[in-house]
């Protein structure tokens, strides 16, 4: 943790699975309440996710939120669209060398993982995947099939992601790290997803342009996220948040630990530390962190 909290918190950077939402992709009453209040507060809130943006758009328009959305773990930015049935307008876009993405497509298969590609609104995976028609359902959008998923990479990308069968060991994090250092970022979005990007992005770098764009100080801002890509923006900011379930490295830089997502987590957050009056978020914020401080010394899951 590298900055210092500062209240009122005044931007919120919110994670969409596995924080916000589980399997079901269903929002909570009492979390959709809260994110609204603080909206009408006049907080900015941005759902800042490793999905295409378009993916996130119809949970940002359920929640009523009106500041951009981040896509692909920071590589897209899009502002809010203007009107029904049309994007929003193109804010941010940092993607993949090709010559990377196609590296990263050939070597993810060499270790046994199955890599598509992402690129703007579109995903590209080969065309006997049997899993097409679930990408497209859980993404919002329809598949690009080919045959040949390296030669179709003949310019930049915006990310490749690569799944495994079963939930990756760390150490996987770690070797793709090291062979792509200084050519491709690397994270884990998912415990089955691998996922390279161009470097420099990560949603840590996402949620600075934000808080820039809305002339809020880094201490001001409260992100909460659950995987190895929260971990940038959990510990850029003054009030950084980990799910109970995150990984470990996740939680260690994390100022307060959220209560699970069934018990909506991220509403108790705003309303302890947002929407709560000043003096009484203070108190909340000493005693969470004092609580994720003491669990911190306890045995933990990775």
């Amino acid at each position: 943790m590298t900055t210092a909290p500062t209240f009122p918190i005044r931007l919120i950077a919110l994670d969409l699975d596995g924080t916000l939402i589980e399997d079901d992709l269903a929002l909570r009453d009492r979390t959709r309440a809260a994110i609204r209040s603080a909206v009408e507060r006049g907080v900015s809130v941005s759902i800042v996710t490793g999905r295409m943006t378009t993916s996130a758009l119809r949970f940002a328009l359920e929640l009523g939120l009106r500041d951009p959305i981040v896509g692909y773990q920071g590589a897209i930015i899009r502002a809010m669209p203007e009107s029904d049935g049309r994007l929003g307008r193109l804010l941010l876009h940092r993607p993949l060398a090709a010559a990377a993405a196609r590296d990263a497509i050939v070597w993810s298969r060499s270790i046994g993982l199955d890599p598509h590609v992402n690129h703007l609104e579109r995903f590209v995976i080969r065309s006997d995947d049997p899993r097409a028609e679930d990408y497209s359902a859980f993404l919002g959008g329809r598949a690009i099939l080919t045959d040949d998923i390296v030669r179709w990479v003949t310019k930049p990308v915006s990310k490749v992601i690569s799944v495994a069968t079963q939930p990756m060991d760390h150490a996987v994090l770690d070797t793709a790290r090291a062979r792509f250092d200084g050519r491709a970022d690397v994270t884990i979005s998912h415990p089955k997803f691998l996922e390279f990007l161009q470097p420099g992005v990560s949603k840590g770098a996402a949620v600075a342009w934000l808080a820039r764009r809305a002339g809020v100080p880094l201490g001001s801002v409260l992100a909460i996220g659950d995987q190895f890509n929260d971990l940038e923006m959990i510990e850029t900011v003054g009030h950084g948040a980990a799910m109970p379930h995150a990984p470990r490295p996740v939680r260690a830089v994390a100022r307060y630990i959220a209560p699970p997502l069934e018990d909506e987590g991220v509403a108790e957050l705003i309303e302890r530390l947002v929407l709560a009056e000043p003096a009484s978020a203070e108190r909340s914020s000493a005693r969470l962190a004092a609580d994720a401080r003491e669990a911190a010394e306890l045995p933990a899951t990775a």
